[in-house]
């Protein structure tokens, strides 16, 4: 197989979070978020355990319920962060606050809801750990959408809702463990560019720090 390097390194650079640019007024199709799943299931898991499990929600009343869970978790933090970076001269950590803010008040609108599970409950010393199996499958999905002309961002915010409200909202069982919401939506525009970054030589170190 050849594999063109153009286009997988323009889909690995310009897959960024996008937050002000989803479009909420345009339907995303079942069979296109089952794409997305499908390809991140050959992402790699510790011990080949597969232990993915997803919660898609496009019922708008559960998106409703779901969104309350993660405004009630965030509140106006992003707000109040926004505003501090921005006192402190920080526009561009300002702008990204600012943005996170505007998809929380706003993830009732959101489509498509994907909420990224392992199957387990792991004590908080093995949580971190735990998550290595479900995070390449989460970016997986996320280049997979981006591929498909949809845009999304890796949200924890769940993570701050007690079990017992994830059980009563989306019937999530005592044995399973959310570690990401990610809203899905088709994007305003497909023009994304690769971010700033340092260049790879000042963050790397041969043979030790």
């Amino acid at each position: 197989m050849t594999i063109d390097l153009a286009s997988a390194d323009a889909l690995l650079t310009t897959t960024r979070a996008v937050r002000k640019r989803l479009d909420f007024s345009r339907p995303v199709a079942r069979e296109t978020v089952l794409e997305c799943v499908r390809i991140s299931q050959q992402a790699p898991t510790g011990g080949n355990s597969q232990s993915w499990r997803w919660i898609i929600v496009d019922d708008a009343d559960k998106r409703k319920e779901v969104a309350k869970l993660f405004q009630d978790a965030i509140g106006t933090r992003f707000t109040e962060a926004s505003n501090a970076a921005k006192a402190a001269g920080n526009d561009q950590s300002a702008r990204v606050y600012a943005g996170a803010q505007y998809l929380v008040d706003r993830f009732h609108e959101v489509p498509i809801h994907a909420i990224a599970c392992l199957e387990g409950a792991f004590p908080p010393e093995f949580a971190a750990m735990a998550g290595s199996s479900i995070y390449p499958a989460v970016w997986s999905f996320q280049l997979a959408l981006r591929a498909r002309g949809l845009g999304s961002t890796l949200t924890t915010g769940l993570g701050m809702v007690s079990q017992e409200e994830k059980t009563r909202v989306l019937g999530i069982p005592d044995d399973v463990t959310v570690y990401a919401l990610l809203p899905v939506a088709y994007t305003i525009g497909t023009d994304f560019k690769p971010a700033a970054r340092p260049a790879a030589e000042s963050i790397v170190h041969w043979n030790g720090w």
